[in-house]
């Protein structure tokens, strides 16, 4: 392997500089500044600050409605996370079948991702809309009068749906391309050592899918947890005070809302903590039962 020779040796370092510079702009920097927030009780007007210690972290950990929220994190981010791994690795095994039509048929599922998550969720509201909305309309065939942004389930329900019609393209696009570099006479050995389709796809497919898997764990539950702030956004926002939230959007709410910045800095420490540990937990006991090729 030809390896690369600069004639300075402080020019590597210029190239890196600027990345550097962004992680440290837009990520050490608003992160020490919120580590140092945490512990302090700012004026809302900005005429001071007064040290009060754990005391942030403590008001945050002990608050019921806190918990509540975090409960509920978890359970969207485990929900959203599943249904748009499972539907997208479905959708992928069907492209990768289709043989008419295959173009139209990617396009049209990888067009959804193009839309950012205010829109996503703006589009969300559309269907859900008390008035008009199609879903609320299917619903009430069934004997569900939906009413979303009043009844708290209702709202859940609408946050989940849209968050994973979002997510799926992104999946759908990665899945499909590990499909797609599957060796065709790997697929043949397959089939000729089992005539189920299932049991190939459980025996052959996705251990060879296992490295894609591992990466869209982790994007999806970062997604999940952050990514869907602005959908969120869209569909609670002016809407009333019992609707569902995540520990992000609480962040947002407490901070800017409600000029709490030492609470809020505290809560969003708490959340890059639970971030980093799940992050290591992840490649720590998960990725080693992933085998590269």
């Amino acid at each position: 392997m030809k390896r690369v020779q600069f004639n300075s040796a402080l020019l590597p370092y210029f190239f890196v500089l600027p990345q550097m510079a962004i992680i440290v702009i837009f990520f050490y920097w608003p992160s020490a500044q919120a580590i140092r927030s945490s512990f302090f009780l700012e004026d809302p007007f900005g005429f001071g600050e007064t040290f009060v210690g754990f005391d942030n972290y403590l008001e945050a950990l002990t608050s019921s409605y806190y918990l509540q929220v975090a409960q509920f994190t978890v359970i969207f981010t485990i929900i959203v996370t599943f249904l748009s791994l499972t539907l997208g690795l479905l959708l992928a095994s069907k492209a990768d079948d289709v043989i008419r039509g295959s173009s139209s048929y990617k396009t049209l599922l990888i067009s959804v991702y193009a839309i950012a998550p205010p829109v996503a969720g703006l589009l969300g509201m559309m269907f859900f809309d008390q008035h008009i909305g199609p879903f609320v309309k299917m619903a009430s065939w069934f004997g569900w009068d939906m009413k979303v942004g009043i009844n708290y389930w209702d709202t859940a329900f609408a946050m989940i749906t849209v968050a994973v019609w979002k997510q799926i393209p992104y999946n759908f696009i990665f899945f499909l391309s590990g499909l797609q570099s599957i060796p065709v006479s790997v697929r043949e050995a397959a089939a000729i050592d089992n005539r189920s389709r299932l049991g190939r796809f459980w025996t052959v497919t996705l251990p060879l899918l296992a490295p894609t898997a591992f990466f869209l764990l982790i994007i999806n539950m970062t997604y999940s947890l952050f990514d869907t702030f602005g959908i969120i956004d869209v569909i609670v926002k002016d809407k009333a005070a019992n609707n569902p939230i995540t520990l992000v959007y609480k962040v947002y709410m407490d901070g800017f809302r409600g000029n709490d910045i030492g609470g809020s800095a505290a809560q969003s420490v708490i959340l890059m903590i639970i971030v980093l540990a799940l992050t290591f937990f992840q490649f720590r006991f998960i990725e080693r039962r992933v085998h590269y090729n």
